[in-house]
């Protein structure tokens, strides 16, 4: 029989799900909706649907959120301290309309909870934090800005002879099939996220063992959660992604997103829980610096890379304040 406790670590972990496909929205379709390709209730179905289909792909990132975070089998509370913190983070910085990650909340609050509860810092696994968290915290979103700004190149070069016109006509069409891949992405990457956490909850509870990997079911939920928060949208987010930083053309849209699913896909085959947040954004700066520097609204961009920054130091300090909330009422 589950417990009162490991129920409400599952039921906050499926309000994530759906907060993280309701706040990461923008990640998949803010650039096709400020570019007109789709409209915003179109993109929002196609990303939904896609992150639903996404979330089945692999198992590889949730691994590594079960098991590659924390040394040993944390207690209920801790998973749901983590949970509170991430959800708290993630409704905070929507509020602000600023794309944090949802990734590196969950993760932040993880170690933050994990430390307060036992008091050392060997309960955290520093050196898989270190390669499959704060390396491609780094690198991400830098790949992404490279190879969104060479991808961009490249097109302006190719396309330099044939007007404008014909050149959104074409794009018009492909953006589409680019905004379906960065949807496929997400779900791919973010949905493994909290399947990782519901089962990490249902070893330590002892209703599964840790050999048994991800239960179908918990797979299932974590995918229509994160549809269902996706359908939604998180517009506030979208204006600023897709519109504040930097005026896109369906060209330069086709450009971000396709440059963004690949860095996604490549981290996710790794295990490598990455912002997708991160990603896009950094894609996007990419693509708007190839045409000109100044193309490029910085303060917006700044006020996004400082987000990604305090993300998880901040999410840590809630995930310990949620803890001791939960070791004085349960214990």
């Amino acid at each position: 029989m589950l417990s009162f406790t490991l129920i409400l670590v599952v039921l906050l972990a499926v309000i994530f799900d759906f907060i993280n496909g309701f706040h990461d929205t923008a990640n998949s379709i803010a650039t096709s909706v400020a570019t007109k390709v789709l409209t915003p209730r179109v993109a929002t179905l196609m990303s939904a649907t896609l992150n639903f289909v996404g979330a089945f792909v692999s198992v590889n990132v949730a691994n590594t959120i079960e098991s590659g975070i924390l040394n040993g089998s944390p207690e209920q509370y801790i998973i749901a301290s983590a949970l509170c913190g991430a959800i708290v983070w993630n409704l905070l910085t929507w509020y602000i309309a600023l794309p944090s990650s949802s990734s590196h909340a969950l993760i932040g609050s993880l170690i933050g909870s994990a430390i307060v509860m036992s008091g050392s810092l060997k309960v955290v696994n520093w050196t898989n934090i270190l390669d499959k968290i704060i390396i491609p915290l780094f690198t991400s979103p830098f790949i992404g800005f490279i190879i969104g700004f060479i991808v961009m190149k490249f097109l302006y070069f190719m396309l330099g002879a044939i007007s404008r016109k014909t050149v959104n006509k074409w794009f018009s069409k492909l953006q589409i099939l680019s905004a379906a891949l960065m949807a496929y992405s997400h779900g791919s990457n973010d949905a493994q996220k909290t399947m990782g956490i519901i089962t990490l909850a249902l070893v330590s509870g002892g209703v599964i063992k840790a050999s048994d990997g991800i239960p179908f079911l918990v797979k299932l939920i974590c995918a229509l959660a994160m549809a269902l928060g996706t359908s939604l949208g998180g517009w506030r987010i979208i204006k600023t992604v897709g519109i504040n930083m930097i005026k896109l053309e369906p060209v330069e849209g086709f450009a971000a997103e396709t440059s963004a699913a690949a860095v996604i896909q490549v981290m996710t085959a790794m295990g490598a829980p990455v912002s997708t947040t991160h990603v896009i954004s950094s894609s996007i700066m990419g693509v708007g610096s190839s045409k000109r520097f100044s193309a490029v609204n910085w303060k917006t961009a700044k006020d996004i890379v400082v987000t990604w920054f305090i993300t998880i130091p901040a999410t840590m300090l809630l995930g310990a304040g949620f803890t001791f909330l939960f070791k004085f009422f349960l214990h």
